[in-house]
């Protein structure tokens, strides 16, 4: 069984920073933890994933440059700092963990994620 608790959204101005953070239970090797985003009538977006074993990363084109995803094992936390801000990203950001040995473009599926925190909210203002 796996728990997953976000925090660190808010309130930003855009080309602010922000750093969400994910305290997971039960991660056990294999896992994959990913983070996404949804705004109000639209499905749920990837935005980056990394490996709890090897840290290897994929982010969506859309963050890439600006976004960094980490973990630390010793912490059982994943990590999405978030810099140069957009109004665009403004969402409900979501981690969730799936499970070991999929194919790599299952881990960009949402639906291929069968834990999920209760997600937290950032806002980016213009």
């Amino acid at each position: 069984q796996v728990q997953l608790v976000e925090s660190g959204g808010g309130l930003v101005q855009a080309g602010g920073s922000l750093r969400l953070s994910c305290v997971g239970s039960g991660l056990t090797y294999g896992r994959y933890v990913g983070w996404f985003r949804q705004t109000p009538g639209k499905e749920r977006e990837f935005v980056a994933h990394i490996s709890w074993n090897s840290g290897s990363t994929t982010y969506a084109d859309s963050v890439k440059d600006r976004f960094t995803i980490s973990r630390d094992s010793l912490k059982n936390t994943v990590y999405l700092q978030m810099n140069s801000l957009k109004p665009e990203d403004t969402a409900v950001y979501y981690c969730a963990a799936a499970p070991a040995f999929r194919a790599s473009y299952q881990y960009l599926r949402p639906t291929t994620y069968n834990y999920w925190g209760q997600g937290t909210q950032v806002t980016v203002s213009s």
